[in-house]
């Protein structure tokens, strides 16, 4: 009774171990693919995917003034994977309010941009409005509105460093964060058209144009497409290469995911092992007796291996159905937070490919399988005499 009480005890150690493993696995790749694809879009949502500049050293904030031909633009628009193309600017300005000063960045845009990434971020106020009084408007982020106590509808002046220097009223349209520090410190958002006449452009003129495509997938191909579109003075570079600190650290992660894998995977293959030499070790005068009436080692080996097979699709199954169960909780409750100034999003984000999730149960109902043969080749080792005297 005792010796099957444990091997009870000794099953269900096993189930929970693979149930453990898998869900541990199926959740840390779930976790790592939805803060990757959280971190990516928020960079693809501020500053697209592909941005064309001017091909020359300038390094400052300003780039150097370029215009597309509308040549350009209808073979640029044409290409499939292309959402859409809009042209932006940058300018270095101060904002003074109060007697306060922050350094900021102005981003200019124009009725083309797509500010539908702005609304999702947008925690006061509203997007900016080009019909009416456009190019006073300002997007700030929360952290300068907390910084120079300024609220939606407020007034202050901004200076640019030029000659001669050239201050202009602005009226907070909307405050929005996307918990991205370097986003919050240092962009506000507004009007192309200002920029241009601060910097004497043309009409036409822009500081460079930023490129949306269909997926992310497509980035490094599209980028060397429209790379020998453009005229020779254009230059193409996308998200990637403009912060490559950002992606290197995403692509760093993915070490994490692998080495949970083979921790779990051993943890899982340590449990099913001692599972079966248990099994084998207490029925060994069964063993003896098949044997001894003439059952071949290979049909034993068979039951036995069909057993773990059982005790595998158990653990699998309901580890699969703890972690789609969290999985189904986090996404639709939000309940596990972040501190967002350290991860840039305030929950713990999850997104399941399920294609991953089948192969992943595939590859640890393979790699368990494989190692069990090497413990079922101690059936061959039974002798049927030594067991049934023993008995």
């Amino acid at each position: 009774m005792g010796h099957r009480t444990f091997s009870k005890l000794i099953v269900r150690v096993t189930i929970g171990a693979l149930a453990l493993a898998i869900s541990a696995i199926i959740l840390s790749v779930a976790i790592l693919n939805g803060f990757k694809r959280e971190i990516i879009e928020k960079q693809r949502g501020f500053f697209g995917d592909i941005v064309i500049t001017k091909n020359d050293l300038n390094a400052s904030y300003e780039n150097t003034p370029i215009q597309l031909s509308s040549e350009n633009l209808k073979q640029l628009e044409a290409l499939p994977q292309v959402v859409d193309i809009t042209p932006f600017a940058t300018k270095a300005g101060i904002m003074n309010v109060d007697g306060q000063v922050e350094g900021v960045l102005l981003k200019g845009v124009d009725q083309t941009y797509n500010q539908q990434y702005l609304q999702k971020n947008i925690v006061k106020g509203d997007t900016l409005d080009f019909s009416s009084s456009g190019n006073t408007q300002l997007l700030i982020s929360e952290y300068l509105a907390n910084r120079l106590q300024l609220d939606v509808g407020d007034k202050f002046i901004m200076y640019f460093i030029q000659d001669p220097i050239r201050r202009r009223p602005f009226t907070i349209q909307g405050i929005y964060t996307t918990h991205s520090e370097e986003l919050d410190k240092t962009y506000v958002i507004g009007s192309l058209d200002l920029i241009r006449r601060l910097n004497d452009l043309q009409e036409n003129e822009v500081g460079a144009y930023q490129i949306r495509i269909t997926s992310f997938d497509l980035l490094e191909n599209t980028t060397q497409e429209i790379e020998h579109m453009l005229p020779i003075e254009l230059d193409a570079t996308n998200i990637v290469q403009q912060m490559p600190d950002i992606f290197n650290w995403l692509n760093m992660l993915d070490m994490n995911d692998n080495i949970i894998f083979v921790l779990m995977v051993i943890v899982a293959v340590i449990n099913m092992v001692s599972s079966l030499l248990i099994s084998i070790l207490e029925r060994s005068s069964m063993i003896g007796i098949l044997k001894a009436l003439g059952y071949p080692n290979g049909g034993i080996r068979q039951v036995f291996l069909y057993g773990s097979m059982y005790l595998i699709g158990v653990g699998l199954l309901i580890g699969n159905l703890i972690a789609i169960s969290l999985y189904f909780f986090q996404t639709q409750t939000h309940f596990f937070k972040l501190d967002p100034y350290t991860y840039y999003i305030h929950y713990v984000p999850m997104d399941i490919v399920w294609y991953e999730v089948v192969g992943l149960n595939v590859a640890i109902a393979i790699i368990g399988l494989l190692t069990l043969f090497i413990p079922a080749m101690l059936i061959s080792r039974i002798s049927p005499i030594k067991t049934i005297q023993f008995k």
